[in-house]
């Protein structure tokens, strides 16, 4: 589709006023809405889109084509995408006969079941006030009296039963969407809001709390903290991207292979993580990166301290290995930063999946 193309077309749409269009006429017009494919972005976009998927690999019917998603992914990837704010435009191939494949009828099926119970918290939902946390994804609703409702859609039911929300209102109240008898603990402490639940998950894909707030969400700094054992896993999914100078910045990339920060052409760029020890002590430093090219060199400082180390050459983006960074000493208790630069000299981009700070015992 040319420019020239588009604009014999696009005076047509004004033909019908309430016509709503994507992005897809081409010619640089954006449309009302943006529709990537096979793709969710990793931290939304800001107009308003819908991730356009198909529940295996191909649009139409294809008889070989046996890789189905499973409905955990299914179901994870539709909290994912209401959670930053977009819709899930989910494909189904019918047969020559016109028949839906049993396959998808199984997932939707099963979809569904997880719907009639959890509907509410994805219908109508707006995105996450705050970044995506280690235990799931997160949606809200403001209430008719100005609060708000968010709704802790929880992947991983935490051994402990606690969960960190970064918030720092009030609490109205706690409880579970599956059973509404059964509450919750929310507690106000440094870094937001600690919720503590009790018993086993309810549901083996997501289970949902339902946790009112008094006002609009007042979004908590973000310390990743350190873990039970003592060590301190810095996620990509965790990292804020810096990039002062001019020049295209590193992104994170979100996907069925993708958990990382990519695209970092620009040396200049950098990553960091805000981290609250409460167990100081020496560190072990590992990196987990991606490189096509051998010898690039990358920087993680902490505690006034640079580490440098050199990525392997691991063949593609997507295949990883662990790199021996360095040991740290982290001598007090509380909020360190913690960063990972590019060496410019030689700098070629690299993909970085985490830093993992181990206790030495």
């Amino acid at each position: 589709m040319t420019k020239e193309r588009a604009d014999l077309l696009r005076p047509l749409l004004g033909l019908q006023p309430w016509l709503v269009t994507n992005n897809r006429l081409g010619g640089g017009y954006r449309g009302d809405f943006s529709t990537p494919e096979q793709e969710i972005p990793a931290t939304g976009l800001d107009v308003d889109w819908e991730t356009c998927m198909t529940m295996n690999d191909t649009w139409g019917f294809k008889r070989d084509d046996q890789h189905w998603k499973s409905t955990a992914t299914l179901i994870h990837n539709l909290i994912d995408i209401a959670s930053k704010g977009g819709n899930y435009l989910l494909n189904v191939g019918p047969t020559q006969l016109g028949e839906i494949p049993a396959p998808s009828v199984e997932r939707l099926r099963e979809i569904g079941a997880w719907m009639s119970v959890h509907g509410e918290a994805i219908h109508g939902t707006a995105a996450s006030p705050f970044q995506r946390p280690r235990w799931g994804r997160c949606t809200r609703r403001t209430l008719e009296n100005g609060d708000t409702r968010l709704y802790l859609h929880v992947f991983d039911w935490p051994d402990d039963g606690v969960l960190a929300v970064h918030v720092t209102n009030a609490v109205r109240a706690c409880r579970l969407l599956e059973d509404r008898e059964r509450r919750c603990v929310a507690e106000v402490g440094e870094d937001g809001l600690t919720v503590r639940l009790a018993g086993a998950a309810p549901d083996p894909i997501a289970s949902v709390v339902v946790l009112d707030v008094a006002g609009a969400p007042a979004v908590a700094t973000q310390h990743v903290r350190q873990q039970p054992d003592g060590t301190i896993e810095l996620a990509a999914a965790a990292a804020s991207i810096r990039n002062p100078h001019a020049g295209e910045p590193a992104r994170y990339e979100a996907g069925a292979r993708k958990d990382n920060v990519g695209y970092w052409y620009e040396a200049r760029a950098f990553v960091t993580w805000d981290v609250r020890v409460d167990r100081p002590g020496a560190f072990e430093v590992r990196a987990r990166v991606a490189s096509p090219a051998a010898g690039v060199r990358f920087a993680v400082e902490a505690a006034g301290r640079e580490l440098i180390a050199t990525a392997p050459d691991t063949g593609d983006y997507d295949r990883y290995a662990d790199v021996a960074v360095g040991r740290v000493e982290l001598a007090t208790a509380g909020v360190h930063q913690l960063a990972v630069r590019p060496v410019a000299v030689g700098w070629k981009p690299i993909n970085l999946r985490s830093v993992v700070l181990t206790p030495v015992r």
